[in-house]
């Protein structure tokens, strides 16, 4: 494992007056994550922050009333992530549930069309006949100043519903519904891209039913909130409150087995049980099935297994998924061998390796850079971005991860200032990035990208750490505990699920399934003997039987042969000096 400093989280100097009563170890939990009150713990929709103060949210409500009172045509255009997926079966289903018959919906191919909407979409569906009266885009088009431009020329509308960060110039949309947009004042700046559409949903309902326009029974949007959840997490945004609401109340419905057949099959095919699940299941069991159909074949794949309705055609859809995510974590294996290669070749010591990493293998594939790149991240804690060839054989694209301290988009900011039109285009969030530049500039690019990066960071933020919240006691250290985590989240991006750290004997450790290793465990303050697994550390480790080992771990409750024990999840661990 990358040698890490071992950080503990903050306490506030005072913690809040709870109104109600919570174990002790919750209490330090909520208020080392910012938690002040009651009300922040409490996941109802009431808490949920009006869409009313969303910018543009009038003007979107008023166009999608009147094509559903001229039952006009209308395209959803998603993206090829299980965000883009996510909202788009949301503009679906919520907008057929509130009367709209005539709706469809378009996802961009990763490598015939890249990011959003292109001029290019647009010209494909006028030369099919397929243009709609109204576009609605889900999770992107905050940055198509083209192709909304292509899509007026030829009189169609266009919505726009998304959450990235805004350029210097908006689209000429007919609404732009954005947090993120300049002058926005709404509150939860987080929203992911599904739960943006959500909001304009609910918008949109508010205004049918005041002007009794609403379908007859009225339509129960909440039943879209396991679709809320899963993009939500998915897209690795900050659980803010207002997120931790819209992640609760989905979670809520999948553990009920009311959520979408999709999704409760796509926990099947992982072997997982919906009626126990976590917000760690939908990041990294539901949403990874999801995104392999985008990034190896097509995003379609996904929205169909989402919007269907028969639990056997789910069941076939997700099993295809499954298919397509054992086949990207074969072409990721390789990839990473070959930037492990790479990386030897740049110098065998980190600090000899440029501060900010630009990879590129002509054999890499389009739809895994993002991953590698952050495996990448994980293994050099450095800005990383990965490229792969462009079809066009010209240029190439890119895929950038960040390390906090760093907004990766505000550095590729100050690179296209000092270097106009070194990138062709760019656009992303804080920690994650794409660009697209011609091959021939990537040596100029790498050496501008390291040198924004140095002008940005320190030394010693370059060093790997990993933060904690310190050490459970001997009388902590059970099942109750690992089962009280496990219902105290969500826990998420910026409300991070509890680790804990402390000293511990080796009694036994062995390598099981040739990349784990399997520990047994003794606290070294006293108690009993414990269970720990460490996953993909490799067959050569430290032997700790001999040191004993610090150990940052979560605990969880392992059923093997129909017994239940306390197991630790290990993240990592280091010999004891």
């Amino acid at each position: 494992m990358t040698p890490k400093k071992i950080l503990r989280r903050p306490q506030p100097q005072t913690n809040p007056d709870w109104g109600h009563n919570l174990p002790s170890l919750l209490r330090r939990l909520y208020a080392a994550r910012g938690v002040t009150s009651d009300e922040q713990l409490s996941y109802t929709l009431k808490h949920l922050a009006s869409p009313l103060s969303l910018r543009g949210i009038d003007r979107a409500v008023e166009l999608l009333a009147e094509a559903i009172d001229r039952q006009q045509r209308v395209l959803v255009l998603g993206d090829f992530d299980a965000d883009g997926a996510t909202s788009t079966v949301v503009a679906m289903l919520g907008l057929s549930m509130l009367g709209l018959q005539s709706i469809d919906f378009r996802v961009p191919s990763r490598f015939a069309d890249g990011y959003g909407l292109t001029p290019g979409i647009i010209e494909r569906l006028r030369d099919e006949g397929q243009l709609p009266d109204l576009m609605v885009t889900v999770d992107n088009g905050i940055s198509a100043i083209e192709g909304v431009r292509a899509a007026k020329e030829l009189g169609v509308k266009v919505v726009v519903t998304d959450h990235h960060l805004a350029g210097e110039e908006l689209p000429d949309a007919d609404a732009i519904v954005n947090p993120n947009q300049p002058g926005c004042p709404f509150l939860s700046k987080n929203a992911a891209g599904v739960g943006v559409m959500f909001y304009v949903l609910t918008a949109l309902r508010k205004r049918l039913r005041e002007t009794s326009r609403l379908p007859n029974p009225e339509p129960n949007l909440g039943s879209l909130l396991d679709l809320v959840a899963l993009g939500t997490v998915a897209d690795v945004v900050p659980l803010d409150h207002n997120n931790r609401i819209f992640v609760e109340q989905g979670l809520r419905r999948i553990r009920q087995g009311e959520a979408r057949p999709g999704i409760l099959a796509l926990l099947e095919v992982a072997g997982r049980d919906h009626a126990a699940i976590s917000s760690t299941d939908l990041g990294f069991v539901v949403g990874p099935r999801l995104n392999a159909a985008g990034r190896l074949d097509d995003m379609s794949i996904g929205i169909a297994c989402l919007l269907a309705d028969s639990p056997d055609e789910a069941r076939r859809l997700a099993r295809e998924l499954d298919t397509f995510n054992r086949e990207r974590r074969t072409i990721e294996k390789d990839m990473k061998a070959q930037a492990q290669d790479l990386l030897a070749s740049m110098s065998l010591d980190l600090d000899g390796l440029p501060w900010g990493l630009a990879l590129f293998d002509p054999d890499w594939h389009q739809g895994v850079i993002g991953i590698l790149a952050a495996r990448i991240r994980e293994q050099t804690h450095r800005p990383t971005i990965a490229f792969a060839p462009d079809d066009n054989g010209e240029d190439i694209k890119g895929s950038a991860r960040s390390i906090p301290g760093l907004h990766i988009r505000d550095v590729l900011a100050v690179v296209d200032a000092r270097h106009p039109g070194m990138m062709k285009k760019f656009g992303g969030h804080a920690m994650a990035a794409g660009m697209t530049l011609a091959k021939a500039d990537l040596d100029a690019f790498s050496e501008a990208f390291d040198r924004a990066v140095r002008d940005t960071l320190s030394a010693e933020d370059l060093e790997a750490a990993i933060t904690t919240d310190g050490p459970l006691g001997p009388n902590e250290l059970s099942l109750d505990t690992a089962a009280l985590l496990k219902r105290a989240g969500p826990w998420g991006q910026h409300f991070p699920e509890p680790l804990f750290d402390g000293e511990f004997r080796v009694v036994s450790q062995r390598i099981v399934g040739e990349n784990h290793l399997k520990l047994v465990l003794q606290p070294v303050e006293g108690g009993g003997i414990i269970d720990g697994i460490a996953f993909n550390t490799g067959p050569e480790v430290p032997d700790y039987t001999r040191t004993g080992a610090r150990v940052v771990y979560k605990p969880d409750a392992n059923t093997f042969r129909g017994r239940t024990n306390l197991q630790l999840l290990v993240d990592y661990l280091e010999p004891l000096s």
